[in-house]
Formats: structure tokens, sequence, C-alpha cells
């Protein structure tokens, strides 16, 4: 047979080396999800405006004392020009005790005399000083109560789904109990009822909403932690002798506290909006704290006649609902970036 007839066998190529991404610093430092999330929530233009938005009301929280300088002892007490329940409209001056013309405001209008920039509700409460201390107020009770809900919500949730049996029992029925309960109603009395206790304040309605908030997060750690417990490294940390604490801390929490972040981030604006709720009840703060609900509250006799005092609910309410807006766009982005269905799509 002919040597020429043989089939030629091709050259052997070497292997192409593929070059493989190597992580940045920061994917090093925070591990691949944070870094998938953060990369997914500096590069969605809604989650950037929501953070731009919560920014803002951050830093007028930080600098509510150069915006708005405190006339007493006690910054949260909204100052009032007079007793009049007549509110007056924006920009109109002093009559009682002007305040300290702050340097910002003879630096943008060049007078030096003091206005009520957002004018006065009834009972002539300055509107715009209550919105800028009330900010502290809501970013105070909002992330804390957010906070403890969640501390509670996953450690009650952690507990029932990793040990199980009668103690997943009672703890369930413990959860359903609390959430049988109307939240808002829930929290209106409880609050009622802890305001002899602990007097007029942030107090009582921060501690109702507290008790009444934690069995969402409880729920949904639950049922992460059940689809997680079963899968090989957390089944390779116990074949190796790993302690219970740290199986749960160190493999499975951290890999099943995500949708567990992503409700929080909704619940920040969700809670303000419920503590502005009581004290517009009247079993929140006492009468004139710097609280976007109380000066709500101002507006009640006022509410039929908003055509001539549009701005005693205009300005606390587009307060309430841009705090609201910039939380949700950050929380549906969280959601965008941790839904599987999403995770090829928005890489």
């Amino acid at each position: 047979m002919a040597t020429d007839s043989l089939p030629v066998r091709p050259a052997f190529k070497p292997l192409e080396t593929v070059a493989l991404r190597q992580p940045s610093w920061l994917e090093r430092t925070v591990g691949p999800d944070w870094y998938r999330i953060l990369r997914g929530l500096f590069l969605n233009p809604l989650s950037v405006s929501g953070m731009v938005i919560i920014l803002l009301f951050i830093l007028v929280g930080i600098f509510a004392p150069v915006l708005a300088p405190p006339l007493g002892s006690n910054a949260y007490v909204i100052p009032r020009d007079g007793f009049s329940s007549t509110p007056r409209g924006p920009g109109s001056a002093w009559t009682v005790r002007p305040p300290k013309v702050p340097a910002w405001l003879r630096f943008v209008s060049g007078e030096d005399k003091w206005v009520h920039l957002f004018g006065t509700a009834s009972g002539q409460w300055d509107i715009f000083y209550g919105i800028v201390w009330g900010t502290r107020t809501a970013l105070f009770t909002g992330v804390l109560i957010t906070a403890l809900t969640v501390v509670i919500g996953v450690l009650v949730g952690s507990l029932a789904a990793f040990y199980g049996g009668w103690l997943d029992d009672i703890l369930m029925r413990i959860t359903e109990i609390f959430a049988a309960f109307p939240f808002l109603l829930a929290a209106l009395t409880l609050s009622t009822i802890l305001v002899p206790i602990f007097g007029k304040g942030i107090w009582p309605p921060t501690l109702a909403l507290i008790f009444f908030g934690w069995m969402t997060y409880a729920r949904v750690v639950r049922g992460d932690i059940l689809t997680v417990r079963e899968r090989d490294y957390v089944l390779a940390a116990r074949v190796i002798g790993a302690k219970d604490s740290r199986i749960l801390l160190k493999h499975i929490l951290p890999n099943a506290i995500f949708p567990t972040l992503v409700l929080a981030s909704l619940d920040v604006g969700t809670y303000v909006l419920s503590f502005a709720a009581l004290s517009f009840l009247g079993v929140g703060t006492e009468v004139g704290y710097a609280d976007w609900g109380q000066i709500v509250a101002f507006a009640r006799p006022w509410i039929l006649n908003l055509n001539t005092h549009w701005y005693i609910i205009v300005f606390p309410g587009l307060a309430l609902i841009l705090f609201g807006l910039g939380w949700n766009l950050v929380g549906d982005a969280l959601r965008d970036i941790l839904d599987p269905k999403l995770r090829g799509v928005r890489g």
C-alpha cells in the first residue's frame, strides 16, 4: 500500500492558554457575592437614583444644625412663631423671637433676616425646621427599627430552621400568633400602653413597631436556611466536627441572608411611614417634636382647605414620599440582582 495514500495526521498544536480574569481588590476584599451586589447597585440607574436620594437625606440630617439652627436647649423642639391657628405661607417673616440667620442663607439670599421658608403650620410651628430636624428622627427610627427587627427575625428563623423539631414548632407558632395581629393596629395599641411608662417620645412607637415587625424576617430566613442546610458544604462541615454555631454563622447564614437584605432595604421607608402614622394619630412623639408625622398632624384642621394652605401638607408629604422612594429604589435593584432568573441577564 502506498504511503502517500495514508491520511496525513495534523501537526500537534499546543492548547492556547486562556487568560483568566483576575478579581479586583474590591472583589477579593468583600467576596464575589457582595462584589456582584455592589457592582449591580452602582450600575443600575434606579438604584443610583435611590442612593442619591438617601445620601441627600443623610446630609440634611448631618448638617441640620447648620441648615436650621436650634433656638433652645432641645434642638428637636420645633420653634413656633406665636399661637395663631391660621397657617402662614412660605416666605412670611418671623414676628416673635426670630432665630439667628445661618450663614448659608445670608450667602444665598443676601438678606440678614430669617423667614419661614416653608411657612408655618397650625399653631405657628415652623415647617422648614420640623422637616430638617425630622430627617434625623426618620433616619434614626427607620434604621433602628429595621436593624432590630432583622436581628430578632434572623435569630428566631435561624434557630427554628437549623434545629427543627419541637423548637421549630414552638418558635413558628409564636411567630404565627404575632403575625395574626394587624400590624399598624397592634403597634398603635402597644404604643398607647407604653406611653404612660416611657412618656411621650420616640420610644413608645419605636418599641411597638419592633415588637410587631420581626415575623416576616423570621419566616423568610427559616425558609432559606431549610434549603441551604442540606447542601454539600454544610454536610462537610458537620463531618469534620464543626460546631453548630460555626456552621450556622460561617456557612449557612452568609448564603441565606440576601433575601432578608432585600426586605430590610424596602422596610426602612415603610417603618418611617408607620412611625409617622402613629405620630399623626397622637400616640407617637409629643406635640411640637421634630417629626414628619407630627407636622402632617398639624395640617388636620386645614385638610379641606388645601387650595389656600397647600404648603402645610405638600412639604412634609414630599419628605415622606422621597424618603420611602429612595429606599424602595435600592430595594428593587437588590431584588433584581439577587433574583436567580435575572443573574444571567444583569451579570
